[in-house]
């Protein structure tokens, strides 16, 4: 089995990562140039321990000549940690504050950013069920890739998450039982499809593709902590342009956008949970 820590160190300048990130963005349209440095540099390098590679150069040669090792050199750099009901405080909120507002338009739309294996996805789906409300959201789960994306419409789980999911669901001031809305199938929990129906999964790159419809809410936490300052300020405006005026953003629990270019055109409607209102065009 595959141990970092038995491999010795890997010594990457910044003047190589920028080569790969220019390389990536020129070869296949992804832009990594603007990712916080020291996380990237990270995990180039546990993708270099992986492969038994031992400079950026080899890599890049990879990457360029291989379209399905450059797949998954995405699914490595990129941050995929998700869980059912994650920070089950974020969704008494959603539940208590944010939905009954939602509940007063004859329809709403709700963008998940940055969805990962869509476990945030079926969790809001399952929140929409309980407040009957699931029959009116246009729901859309996006990512930059590809693979993650086909894992979230598959709706299968590890059964080793089970007692977590429950744990955190039950948190949420439930209307029901979380085994209400799967079933155990060769130890993993295979969801209700029926809870995706009005899903739409789209891939799409935070740091360089555009907004492409009209949200009243927006989920994307616990991402900008992977950005560096310059790219927030994109992906905020980004945000911004695709949320309807009095929609509403969700960030993580260790993010804010206090600090971002477009602070003022949003307040904050609850602090603890990084939920925001757009106030101003």
């Amino acid at each position: 089995m595959y141990s970092p820590a038995s491999e010795p160190d890997i010594d990457i300048q910044l003047q190589e990562l920028e080569k790969l990130t220019e390389a990536i963005l020129t070869k296949y349209g992804y832009d990594f140039t603007n990712y916080a440095m020291s996380s990237f540099k990270r995990r180039v390098t546990m993708v270099l321990k992986k492969n038994g590679l031992s400079t950026v150069d080899q890599l890049l040669q990879k990457l360029l000549y291989d379209p399905a090792f450059f797949d998954q050199f995405v699914l490595d750099v990129t941050v995929n940690t998700t869980e059912m009901f994650r920070d089950p405080s974020f969704w008494k909120v959603l539940r208590h504050q944010i939905l009954p507002i939602l509940n007063t338009r004859p329809e709403f739309n709700i963008w998940h950013a940055a969805a990962s294996t869509g476990e945030e996805v079926v969790s809001m789906a399952m929140l929409l069920k309980e407040e009957g409300m699931l029959d009116r959201a246009k729901i859309y789960a996006t990512d930059i890739n590809h693979v993650v994306l086909k894992k979230a419409q598959n709706l299968v789980y590890p059964g080793r998450n089970k007692d977590l999911s429950e744990q955190n669901y039950a948190q949420t001031d439930p209307k029901g039982k979380l085994e209400d809305y799967y079933q155990m199938a060769d130890g993993d929990m295979v969801f209700d499809p029926t809870l995706i129906a009005n899903v739409k999964f789209k891939h799409h790159d935070l740091a360089i593709d555009h907004h492409f419809f009209k949200f009243d809410l927006i989920l994307c936490r616990n991402v900008m902590i992977y950005f560096n300052q310059k790219l927030q300020n994109r992906v905020f405006e980004l945000l911004h342009n695709s949320l309807f005026l009095g929609g509403f953003l969700a960030l993580g629990a260790k993010e804010s956008l206090i600090w971002c270019k477009i602070a003022d055109k949003f307040e904050s409607v609850n602090d603890s949970e990084k939920i925001y209102k757009k106030i101003k065009l």
